[in-house]
């Protein structure tokens, strides 16, 4: 069966693993980014192994999903898999000292914009009752940890919206499930810390991080189990790191 997947935040990080690997394995490809630049890139090394269209867009922004979705080709509508990759963590404050636009980023591009893109395909997977919805939560989606409140926050909505999801559409079919990664070395720190990089290295220092890569190939597990196989809800650390708080930096 030639299927098609739905990623966003492809450009960098999971997202651009995920669709390294998919393409590997004939999956079809739409791949959503805010960067134009790398969107463009991504194409032009996948092209060479399965059909990949790009958009360009902030899931932020529901007017701007909404027409990037409704203008996909014909060849590319059909869209079998959803990826709700997108999401970035912004500041490492206590709730006291946080920073409003911090928390609108947040909230704007972890919750709402995993509700944008879903609220736009879920649709056509009820009317076809078939489909699967992966959505990238994180280990801050099951405990709290200091100063990082409202990301952890938007991160136990997804959890929860996770959870609503497979109960709202299990009566059409669709399979749902949430991949909640620990620590992944990405550009997530860098993105936290607003380009301090000395900062973000530090994160990953003294110890084996997830990679992209690791994600990646859980994910494509999961997509291509028997359609009666629904894993419903995994967490993933590397081996050195046993909570959100407790990290073996001696592990080497």
């Amino acid at each position: 069966m030639n299927l098609t997947a739905f990623i966003t935040g492809a450009t960098s990080g999971i997202g651009k693993a995920t669709a390294q690997l998919f393409a590997q394995n004939n999956i079809n490809l739409v791949l959503c980014g805010r960067r134009a630049e790398k969107l463009a890139d991504l194409q032009k090394e996948l092209s060479k192994l399965t059909n990949v269209h790009t958009l360009q867009f902030d899931v932020r922004n529901q007017k701007e999903v909404q027409k990037a979705i409704d203008s996909l080709p014909e060849d590319f509508k059909h869209i079998d898999i959803l990826i709700n990759n997108a999401g970035n963590a912004h500041g490492l404050n206590s709730i006291q000292e946080g920073n409003i636009e911090d928390w609108d980023a947040m909230i704007d591009g972890n919750v709402k914009g995993l509700l944008y893109v879903s609220k736009a395909i879920i649709p056509q997977m009820v009317e076809r009752n078939n489909g699967f919805i992966l959505n990238i939560g994180s280990i801050a989606g099951k405990e709290v940890y200091p100063n990082g409140n409202v990301y952890c926050a938007s991160k136990f909505a997804v959890n929860a919206l996770n959870k609503g999801m497979r109960i709202d559409l299990n009566q059409h079919n669709i399979r749902v499930c949430a991949i909640h990664p620990g620590l992944v070395e990405t550009e997530f720190s860098d993105v936290r810390f607003k380009g301090d990089t000395e900062r973000a290295k530090t994160v990953y220092q003294g110890y084996k991080a997830l990679q992209p890569e690791d994600i990646a190939d859980i994910i494509h597990f999961v997509v291509t189990r028997p359609y009666h196989v629904n894993i419903e809800d995994l967490i993933v650390y590397p081996t050195a790191q046993a909570s959100a708080t407790i990290l073996n930096k001696n592990a080497n």
